[in-house]
């Protein structure tokens, strides 16, 4: 199945079951736990050889999860970290 990030201007919207997936927890807790600041993210333009993708990092805790997309929001990769204490 091919994972897509929507984009509508400037905004980047990210399915909330990816997220839940990679953080360990339910779909309906990502958009309060984003609100609230538990979910921390930063979007990157991809310029050079990367021109037309982007990437977008979530932080949970200890846990992180990168994706890079295509200019359209197909997501290319997806990379789960947890950090190393």
């Amino acid at each position: 199945m091919t994972m897509k990030l929507e984009l509508a201007e400037g905004r980047i919207t990210v399915p909330a079951e990816l997220l839940a997936t990679s953080f360990g927890i339910e779909p309906a807790e990502v958009s309060e736990m984003m609100r609230s600041g538990d979910i921390t993210s930063r979007s990157e333009t991809g310029e050079g050889e990367h021109a037309g993708r982007f990437r977008v990092t979530f932080w949970y805790g200890a846990r992180q999860v990168r994706l890079t997309c295509a200019e359209d929001g197909t997501v290319l990769t997806r990379v789960a970290s947890v950090a190393r204490r």
